[in-house]
């Protein structure tokens, strides 16, 4: 895995069989890893988060939950979620589809 973005050093992923870019009808995997640190967006898809290993918080719609290893949690189309490791989360995660084509947005990271 690889750094999101040069000043995200603690957020690294990996896109599996495709980058969420423009349009696209299938789902997209992907796989995560967070160490004490956070981040938030806007995304017009839903996101799927399966955690392998660690504590992945979630929060979207005015709820918070708490995963660990072999939780599930979505993030519905059209909504911001919030998502953070206090100390370490490795997730797998789905995207999609996005027939419309619309990019996720207002992308905020954070250290713990």
């Amino acid at each position: 895995m690889t750094v999101m973005r040069a000043e995200w050093p603690r957020l690294r992923c990996r896109f599996i069989n495709s980058k969420p870019v423009g349009r696209w009808s299938e789902f997209i995997l992907s796989e995560w890893e967070l160490e004490a640190c956070g981040w938030e967006d806007f995304h017009p898809h839903t996101e799927t988060n399966f955690v392998l290993e660690g504590e992945l918080h979630i929060q979207s719609e005015g709820k918070t939950v708490i995963l660990k290893p072999g939780d599930a949690a979505r993030v519905n189309s059209g909504q911001l979620g919030r998502y953070w490791a206090p100390v370490y989360a490795r997730m797998v995660t789905t995207y999609g589809p996005n027939p419309e084509g619309a990019e996720s947005h207002s992308f905020r990271y954070f250290e713990i």
